[in-house]
């Protein structure tokens, strides 16, 4: 659990976000990355088995076919860091291919508590596998495992795995990949999940399902800022919408406000006027070819060393050695 300092560090953190977000001009935001409380990532944990979704189920197929691929290539590797865990599920078939060779330090990094106790849960019966969770954002989080956890000698592999680089515009995706690699030594790995590009209609199914669920996930966002920043947003006052921009290859999802209203966030400290028809944008989810993927990587500093794509939802696993 974070220390209380370090909780009231996120929670100011968090009203600010919010407050430059919301008062952006001509579009609001808000970071995507505050989509995944405790109820969201449980949300979210029921998106990734919706049949329109097939993300999830696309990178399982590619860690199934080839988690022992991935060891052979990366057989030094013990000090294993992933970004956004979530529950673990797909992370095992790594770490049992990994610990076959050698023991190894596992380390998850997640802002959601609860998303971080169910990884350490389900993964806490590998034999050869040490746990050590760490709530944090991404890159504080990575910071601080290789300098607590780094001993001499130690080859570090670094998991992105799902579709979570598509949530950065793309100049940001490769300044963070960047920033990742800098925290790295060369022959550290990396490996890094990649939805790629899909017609507009199933894109747009997958992110705005029948059922409802992503809808849900997307306006808990405004419920979160209710029980946690003293906002009074009335979620039935705005509604789910998912779009795709052909230009930037992404689908984006926005919350639209049905009526001209202002809704006050306390710990943020502002009143925030919306025009009936304007929306808030909560995340856009980048789709790449693969050859994008790898130019993504060689910018940072990497190479490649092996790619492999699911065919009956394109999506791809790369595998980089940092340069």
């Amino acid at each position: 659990m974070a220390h209380p300092v370090l909780a009231d560090r996120i929670r100011s953190a968090f009203a600010e976000d919010v407050r430059l977000g919301l008062t952006r001009s001509p579009q609001k935001e808000l970071p995507s990355k505050y989509l995944y409380d405790d109820v969201g990532s449980a949300l979210f944990d029921v998106i990734t088995v919706l049949p329109e979704y097939g993300v999830t189920r696309a990178e399982e197929r590619v860690l199934m076919a080839h988690a022992g691929d991935l060891a052979r290539l990366v057989p030094d590797a013990t000090l294993v860091a992933e970004l956004g865990s979530g529950s673990g599920r797909k992370t095992r078939r790594i770490l049992d291919a990994l610990s076959t060779r050698r023991r190894i330090t596992y380390c998850p990094i997640e802002i959601s508590p609860a998303a971080l106790a169910q990884c350490e849960r389900a993964l806490g019966d590998l034999e050869r596998v040490d746990i050590a969770g760490y709530q944090n954002e991404y890159l504080d989080g990575l910071k601080r495992i290789v300098e607590e956890r780094r001993r001499t000698g130690d080859r570090l592999l670094v998991m992105f795995l799902g579709s979570t680089i598509g949530n950065f515009r793309r100049l940001a995706a490769a300044h963070f990949l960047r920033d990742i690699r800098h925290l790295m030594r060369p022959g550290d790995a990396l490996i890094l999940g990649a939805d790629l590009l899909k017609p507009e209609a199933v894109l747009v199914n997958a992110y705005d399902d029948p059922a409802g669920v992503t809808a849900a996930f997307n306006l808990n966002l405004l419920g979160r800022l209710n029980r946690e920043l003293g906002a009074n947003f009335d979620l039935r006052e705005f509604e789910h919408e998912a779009r795709f921009d052909p230009v930037a290859g992404a689908i984006e999802m926005h919350l639209r406000s049905r009526r001209d209203q202002t809704v006050t966030i306390e710990a943020a400290g502002c009143a925030i006027e919306f025009a009936e028809g304007e929306t808030i944008w909560t995340e856009a989810s980048h789709k790449y070819t693969r050859d994008d993927i790898v130019q993504m990587g060689d910018v940072a500093g990497f190479s490649l060393t092996a790619q492999w794509t699911d065919t009956e939802w394109p999506f791809a696993e790369s595998l980089f050695i940092a340069r």
